[in-house]
């Protein structure tokens, strides 16, 4: 599809819409919890790992509201891309990622923020 028609979208772009559907799913149990948290895409994360985060790249993470910034979740488009089988997994994973990454904010299980969430040790 030619970039000038309206319906043509980047890679980038198809994962951003799949961020904010993960986010508008959670937002319709959780919107009072999630009320001022800015949700973001990276293409990577930061070479400097999180002091709890061991093992592998990061997809996702959370960074707590500090010194007047509200809260903020990434989701890593790469590194997520990477481990997606297909573009339905693709979806499925983002979704997974977000629903961690508000699990750790809210300090709850990810079971507990969606019952579809599964982990499957990706």
């Amino acid at each position: 599809m030619p970039t000038t028609m309206p319906a043509f979208r980047t890679r980038a772009q198809r994962f951003d819409d799949l961020v904010l559907d993960a986010v508008e799913h959670l937002e319709r149990r959780w919107a009072r919890q999630l009320e001022g948290t800015e949700f973001a895409v990276e293409d990577v994360p930061p070479s400097n790992p999180a002091p709890w985060e061991r093992g592998g790249v990061p997809l996702g993470r959370y960074f707590p509201a500090d010194a007047g910034l509200p809260a903020r979740i990434v989701v890593y488009r790469r590194p997520v891309e990477a481990r997606a089988h297909d573009t339905l997994d693709l979806a499925d994973l983002v979704r997974d990622v977000v629903v961690e990454q508000v699990a750790h904010m809210l300090g709850r299980s990810p079971e507990d923020i969606d019952p579809t969430y599964r982990d499957d040790g990706r």
